[in-house]
């Protein structure tokens, strides 16, 4: 399997890597006055092709490949089809760590390595040094600009390593533009790596796109002009209508089903009951397809005020689509509702590379398209073709505390869970003097007893590469981070999910979370449809290879050279 020398190699060198790229010192940073054009020996493409002035890197969240195979009739030319008649398809393309989740995703895309290198383990995990739950992007010591006054901020400082963006500051002495936005912090953050010139995302309380002084110590003036003229509350009267006709929708599940939850029926408003725009609305409107045609037109906005590919030095911008994943979430990929907004997604896509095309032209611009992670079916779907279903959270952490109090006395010995993760109360085992390998296998033993649960990993076991030669075991040590992972990491039978009662989520190592798009397009590229197997890790080293840079410093994914031209 890819990566075995990884496998069982992983606890000697994690750390090590870990420690490769400390975060810069937080501030903003001065931007280098630019050169002008000639530094095309830099970085770039080939003699014989136009220069690359435009990396667009998108991110569809929670998109699965076979989206694009089932609906590929009802897509214009310019959108979707233009990536699978004229660009790279990489058709066996997946994930290869566990939890499949936003973050991670997001992570892998642009630092070309996994959540075991990068660092990034989950939306969210317990940090044993604060004795807290932390996101990916939280970070006390910053400030959100552009929201409510004094609120938090959010920043990359624990992704590990750098990013193509990084690099490709570096290589150009800071010259180079990198800009990354979304509705979620976390999916603007990430991507572009620790110093680019902007990441902006939406704030639910203020309907704001919104940024923080890691970055910069004020928000650029166009963005506050952005939020002032096209701000999200006019939207507030806007209904979400089916596209097609009805007649259209016939290869999805139907409308009218009530495992979707609360407001499962075409047209969706997005006012509901309020009477004025606020935090309940914004929620709505991030719930729908305008908040994707909102995010274009900031990536518009960010093009002309950033100046983006407006010269012959390349620059980055990454724009992450996060309104899919919401719609998925609550109605299921069969849904009308996520057939629906695949298709505007494939509209919005289509106008935003038109107009790029003016502003730019294509010839001179390079787009990646992938997903962060797929979706599960909606549980009580499958289940009622006799497969899959839910499984209680009590009960595995039940059957946890279970065999501890039974072995060792009733005490408090987990701290938390989450993430797929169970992270012990290690102050309790070392005063009981307790060998923690000793209760994470009795505790993992009692776990894989539960209905629904196909493996559970010790910490002992997986640092120590006493993992088994299993391509769940793979999957999970390409997630697992030694200094941020818990000591149990479970993983689901297929088509089981931990929780929940409505709806369907994802995260685990099967195909239906992992098989995502790899589509390539622009100069350098070779059109064609590849079967052979790809990872979103290797987008990075890949573009790295158009642009002449050095890949970014963790990455373990490969250059796809059977889509690039001779160079």
């Amino acid at each position: 399997m890819r990566h075995a020398k990884l496998l069982r190699a992983i606890a000697l060198y994690l750390i090590t890597i870990s420690m490769a790229l400390t975060p810069l010192a937080q501030g903003a940073q001065s931007r280098p006055a630019s050169q002008g054009p000639a530094r095309r020996g830099a970085v770039g493409a080939s003699q014989t092709e136009a220069p690359i002035r435009l990396v667009v890197g998108i991110v569809i969240d929670q998109f699965r490949y076979d989206y694009l195979m089932r609906f590929e009739d009802q897509f214009v030319e310019g959108g979707f089809k233009r990536f699978l008649q004229s660009g790279a398809n990489f058709t066996d393309n997946n994930y290869l760590h566990t939890p499949t989740y936003t973050a991670p995703g997001h992570a892998t895309f642009m630092s070309g390595t996994t959540p075991a290198l990068n660092g990034i383990i989950g939306n969210e995990w317990y940090d044993r040094e604060s004795g807290r739950e932390v996101t990916s992007v939280s970070d006390g010591k910053v400030k959100q600009l552009g929201g409510r006054d004094g609120a938090t901020g959010a920043s990359p400082h624990r992704l590990l390593g750098s990013t193509l963006g990084d690099q490709l500051k570096l290589t150009t002495q800071g010259r180079a533009r990198v800009v990354g936005i979304s509705l979620k912090d976390r999916s603007a953050i990430l991507p572009v790596g620790k110093r680019p010139d902007g990441a902006y995302w939406f704030d639910g309380n203020t309907g704001n796109f919104v940024s923080s002084t890691w970055y910069f110590p004020e928000l650029p003036a166009w963005v506050k002009n952005f939020n002032r003229d096209q701000h999200s509350d006019r939207y507030f009267e806007r209904v979400w209508e089916r596209l097609l006709p009805a007649a259209a929708y016939a290869r999805s599940a139907g409308d009218d089903n009530d495992y979707e939850g609360k407001d499962h029926l075409f047209p969706h408003s997005l006012r509901g009951k309020d009477e004025k725009p606020g935090p309940a609305f914004y929620g709505r409107f991030q719930s729908s397809p305008f908040a994707n045609d909102h995010l274009a037109n900031l990536a518009r906005a960010a093009i002309e005020n950033e100046k983006l590919g407006s010269d012959d030095i390349p620059d980055l911008l990454t724009i992450s689509f996060s309104s899919n994943d919401l719609v998925g979430h609550a109605y299921g990929p069969h849904s009308e509702e996520v057939q629906d907004i695949t298709l505007r997604t494939d509209r919005t896509i289509a106008e935003l590379m038109k107009w790029i095309d003016k502003q730019i032209g294509l010839k001179h611009v390079v787009f990646a398209l992938t997903a962060d992670h797929g979706v599960a079916p909606v549980p009580e779907q499958v289940k009622a073709l006799g497969y899959g279903g839910r499984v209680s959270a009590t009960a595995v952490s039940g059957a946890i505390e279970k065999a501890l109090d039974g072995a060792y006395g009733d005490e408090k010995w987990i701290l938390s869970t989450g993430n797929g993760n169970v992270y012990f109360n290690l102050a309790l085992l070392k005063q009981k003097n307790i060998s923690v390998a000793e209760a994470e296998a009795l505790a993992a033993a009692a776990v894989i007893k539960v209905p629904g649960i196909a493996a559970c990993f010790t910490r002992s076991q997986i640092v120590s590469g006493q993992t088994p030669a299993t391509r769940l075991a793979e999957s999970v040590v390409h997630g697992f981070h030694p200094e941020r992972n818990g000591n149990l990491v479970i993983v689901t039978e297929p088509f089981y999910l931990v929780g929940g009662s409505s709806g369907t989520s994802h995260g685990t190592p099967y195909s239906y979370d992992t098989h995502v798009p790899l589509l390539l397009l622009g100069p350098g590229i070779r059109p064609g449809w590849y079967g052979q197997a790809s990872s979103p890790a290797d987008i990075a080293p890949t573009l790295a290879t158009l642009l002449r840079l050095n890949p970014p410093s963790n990455r373990t994914g490969r250059v796809l050279v059977e889509a690039l031209r001779g160079r």
